[in-house]
């Protein structure tokens, strides 16, 4: 069930749980109150129902392949005290500020 930044909508959610829609609504109530999804209203043939997106993403390899870190050619010449420290050097500040406008674009498409 990997469906990304696109949700899904809380009948199929029904359906792939095998819940019907009084359990399933009071699990998602409790979840959007503690933060942890977020609902949008959506017409769906013709019915009224809700989008349901998660807050919260797990990380994968993906997120941070391409750190600069990792294939940086002045890694040698590095004092020790500087890796991985954003304040000291300016491809990993411009790195994790690209990282986290998008994922706060994300975070705020699914609001």
């Amino acid at each position: 069930m990997e469906l990304g930044d696109m949700g899904i909508l809380q009948s199929e959610l029904w359906k792939e749980l095998t819940a019907d829609s009084r359990e399933g609504s009071r699990a998602i109530l409790r979840l959007e109150k503690k933060g942890l999804i977020a609902r949008k209203k959506e017409l769906h043939e013709g019915r009224w129902t809700y989008r349901v997106f998660a807050k919260r993403r797990y990380s994968t390899i993906d997120s941070i392949v391409d750190i600069p870190c990792a294939f940086c050619d002045l890694v040698g010449n590095c004092p020790q005290s500087w890796i991985m420290n954003p304040s000291k050097c300016e491809h990993l500040t411009k790195w994790l500020q690209s990282h986290a406008s998008s994922v706060s674009a994300v975070t705020e498409s699914a609001e």
